[in-house]
């Protein structure tokens, strides 16, 4: 596991480890955790967790979006959490995503709630999001950004590690992804995947994941003659936003390669691509997946 920071790994990694939300041997334990999850033997979370898991299995689209009702502990949280990435915001996200962020104006103190989240991205460039259990297969959380929707978990990171999450949380759904949804660059280059994702044969879907990890997740683009942060994952990690430029070889964005370069989620990255710029990576990605 990642140390030092949290590891805001997308649900596109699903599709390298199996596919959909996977089901305990317990009766009741929708949410099975590794041994080394932070709150493996937090029995109390573990109950949460299957208590979120279960209002969005059983959530049916069009029904109003299920309300977590986040504990004082899980809203202590999220402002640990911002507290420690606001500043690196300021200095390392790249312009585009600042914008985006300001115009959704997430809530900093209190965890919002996906149907409030809902309500200020209808102002934006059209995109909502849908509560998911877990882990789903990469051609469904792909193909449903060709719809418009980002499927989103509403789980908290356990409360021990407020700066690390062994997979996608709240945290990650939010600060790195909703909060990019209202720049049109942005959606335009989701959609632009799903779209993709829908008509291509598994081989090249796991080649459109890796891009996607690999520019949506972890991406860089230039600004000003500096590296800012694109991606997701890097937006939503504290330890690896912060570090990029020590832990990983950066080089110019090239989407063949990227597509043939296998990622560890539960590790800080090797490799990070970078772009001239935003325009141009949003240009060349798109040309890209028009070639698929």
């Amino acid at each position: 596991m990642k140390v030092g920071g949290n590891t805001a790994t997308g649900k596109i990694e699903a599709s390298a480890s199996g596919g959909r939300l996977p089901h305990a041997g317990g009766e009741h334990e929708l949410v099975p955790l590794d041994p080394d999850h932070p709150g493996f033997k937090d029995q109390v979370y573990r109950t949460r967790r299957n208590a979120i898991a279960k209002m969005a299995l059983e959530y049916r689209d069009g029904d109003p979006l299920p309300h977590a009702e986040y504990t004082e502990d899980e809203h202590a949280v999220w402002r640990t959490v911002w507290e420690h990435l606001a500043p690196l915001h300021e200095r390392l996200a790249c312009r585009e995503w600042k914008e985006s962020s300001a115009a959704l104006a997430l809530d900093r103190v209190r965890v919002p709630q996906l149907a409030d989240v809902n309500e200020a991205l209808k102002r934006g460039a059209g995109f909502r999001m849908l509560p998911v259990a877990g882990l789903v297969s990469g051609r469904m959380f792909l193909g449903m950004m060709g719809k418009g929707v980002f499927l989103s978990t509403q789980y908290m990171r356990h409360h021990s590690v407020p700066l690390y999450t062994p997979e996608p949380d709240v945290v990650h759904e939010l600060v790195g992804h909703a909060a990019s949804l209202f720049h049109p660059g942005i959606v335009k280059l989701s959609r632009h995947f799903g779209e993709a994702a829908w008509r291509v044969d598994d081989a090249t879907l796991k080649r459109l994941e890796l891009v996607y990890w690999y520019t949506l997740e972890f991406g860089l683009v230039e600004e000003d003659g500096v590296l800012k942060a694109v991606g997701a994952g890097l937006l939503s990690s504290f330890g690896e936003l912060g570090g990029f430029g020590a832990h990983a070889e950066i080089r110019p964005l090239e989407c063949d390669e990227a597509a043939s370069i296998p990622y560890d989620p539960t590790r800080y990255q090797k490799v990070l691509y970078a772009s001239p710029s935003f325009e141009r990576m949003v240009e060349d990605v798109s040309s890209w997946l028009d070639r698929q």
